[in-house]
């Protein structure tokens, strides 16, 4: 702990950076409960993608085997764009997922097998999950990193800057009360001595 002066002036600017800690605090604690509510709720949309994903996989099986004929063309769908928008959670800018933009090879429909439409439409629906999927990590990745920050400053100010700012503030009481108890009796001790002296002189 810093030296500090023992002076009504420092007592005053101890009392008001408590004051100001114990204003900034429940906001931050509001904001630390904000963002691990925002965490909860993006891991469960992250859950819920992952769900869809296995229940598209599992839809897919019945034909899936088909894309190993060789006949597939590997630019069936080409994914050209992830467009997101912006919001604002407690403080931190996080994209937020809206679309993917693809470009689906022209088919020949004479040319290709039925199931190739199914199959564009099935690996359209798969790249717009995986989008989803890394939009909402990059989303938790953003908000653990200010709720990290946000922990840290909620720790400091209730284990540290307060409790020494309330400690500093005692201190330097107990010592400005011991010097005025001490001025107190100076003051006394002075008039005693000045009233004995008078009597003196009017004895003489």
């Amino acid at each position: 702990m810093a030296r500090i002066k023992l002076t009504k002036t420092e007592l005053k600017a101890q009392s008001d950076a408590l004051k100001r800690y114990e204003r900034f605090l429940p906001m931050l604690q509001l904001k630390k409960q904000q963002l691990q509510l925002e965490i909860s709720a993006i891991t469960a949309h992250l859950e819920t993608v992952a769900r869809e994903t296995a229940e598209l996989q599992a839809a897919a099986e019945a034909w899936l085997a088909l894309f190993s004929e060789g006949e597939l063309s590997p630019a069936l769908v080409t994914l050209e764009e992830i467009v997101t928008d912006q919001a604002n959670i407690a403080g931190v800018v996080i994209p937020v997922y809206r679309e993917i933009r693809t470009r689906r090879e022209t088919l020949d429909l004479f040319a290709t097998p039925a199931w190739h439409d199914d199959a564009q439409a099935l690996v359209e629906a798969r790249l717009a999950l995986a989008a989803r999927a890394r939009i909402l990590e990059e989303q938790r990745r953003l908000i653990t990193r200010e709720l990290t920050t946000t922990s840290q400053r909620v720790n400091l100010f209730e284990k540290v800057k307060i409790p020494e700012c309330r400690e500093n503030i005692r201190i330097i009481r107990i010592h400005l009360g011991d010097e005025q108890t001490a001025a107190v009796a100076r003051g006394k001790l002075a008039k005693k001595r000045g009233g004995g002296a008078a009597a003196g002189e009017d004895a003489a």
